[in-house]
């Protein structure tokens, strides 16, 4: 049951940072995963994949209602992370664990700076 807890509480923190700064939650859940709930680095990757789809509609929904969602983008957008995920979720299978977890902090910790220290022109 505390283990159940903690993944609801894990949920609810990523949809929260979801909606207040639009991130897919997956900077959150997948070190969660990893480094609280013991799951492989491949896995919590995988199932942060599955878990955007709820949260991202959810948001979707709200923004939606305000008339801020500009579809055309997010087509392209779309379609063109759609192929980079094909080709990228094959490669990644082929990277250890270690290395895709070094990977994937050193991306999180270089957007953090950049949001950080990123002044609006």
């Amino acid at each position: 049951m505390e283990a159940l807890a903690v993944i609801v509480l894990a949920g609810v923190l990523a949809g929260i940072l979801s909606g207040l700064m639009g991130v897919g939650g997956g900077m959150i859940l997948v070190p969660m995963m990893v480094f609280l709930m013991g799951i492989p680095q491949h896995a919590a990757q995988g199932i942060s994949l599955l878990v955007i789809i709820p949260t991202a509609l959810t948001g979707l929904w709200r923004f939606h209602r305000q008339g801020i969602v500009r579809y055309k983008v997010a087509f392209w957008l779309a379609l063109g992370a759609a192929f980079g995920a094909l080709g990228s979720s094959g490669l990644v299978q082929s990277i250890p664990p270690e290395t895709l977890r070094r990977f994937f902090g050193v991306f999180v910790i270089c957007m953090g700076l950049r949001m950080a220290l990123n002044k609006k022109k």
